[in-house]
């Protein structure tokens, strides 16, 4: 899962990119306002962890513009301001989740993929297609009750179509899954990876929708 990180204090910021990425987060970490409003139009992201006291526009400036231009990212915004008042404007401005630092990487790490479950409409954490079942928690894959080893790339790239079912995703939209700032994408790597997976999983699990992209195969 690809996550926008919007904190402006260096320390934190750099202990919460290293832990995400620990738990498996593709992390692209920016540290103003404005830089947060222009990467959360892109709709590029999973989720975002937002922190409200920033430079240049704050948090919950942020939040309520994107919020009215129609992005539906979810944000867990993780913040100082603990009073109920900044609880109660923060959710009401858009949060899906509000927490006080500190937090407990862990705790974040289960937050973030409760948001996405739920912004999915997945009712639980392992998600399941044609025997393959998908932890994003442990980071596992099995095929039938038997564990299958993939690599992260593969991981990610199954994550999103299964967190997708009936969906089509476009090759570029699996690169924004699978590849954070700064990563050179060849230019068959999608393709690549969905080989590895049919070989592995089954050629029946991803269905290629000829110049449109891939999706989940109904089992049929």
């Amino acid at each position: 899962m690809r996550i926008l990180l919007v904190e402006d204090d260096p320390l934190l910021g750099d202990g919460l990119r290293a832990g995400l990425r620990q738990q498996g987060f593709l992390v692209d970490w920016v540290r103003d306002g404005s830089a947060a409003q222009r990467e959360l139009r892109s709709g590029i992201y999973t989720a975002a962890v937002l922190d409200l006291g920033l430079p240049m526009l704050d948090g919950l400036d942020v939040l309520t513009q994107v919020r009215a231009a129609g992005i539906g990212t979810p944000v867990l915004v993780l913040t100082a301001r603990d009073a109920v008042s900044d609880r109660i404007r923060g959710l009401d401005g858009g949060a899906d989740d509000y927490v006080v630092k500190p937090i407990d990487l862990a705790e974040l790490g289960a937050r973030l993929r409760a948001l996405v479950r739920r912004s999915h409409g997945q009712p639980r954490e392992c998600l399941q297609a044609q025997g393959v079942a998908l932890d994003p928690a442990a980071r596992s894959v099995t095929l039938s009750g038997e564990p299958v080893t993939l690599s992260t790339r593969e991981f990610d790239l199954l994550h999103a179509l299964m967190l997708n079912p009936g969906r089509v995703l476009t090759r570029d939209q699996l690169e924004q899954h699978l590849y954070a700032w700064g990563r050179e994408v060849d230019s068959n790597a999608v393709e690549v990876h969905i080989h590895h997976l049919r070989r592995k999983l089954g050629s029946g699990l991803i269905v290629t929708v000829r110049g449109v992209g891939y999706t989940l195969g109904n089992g049929r």
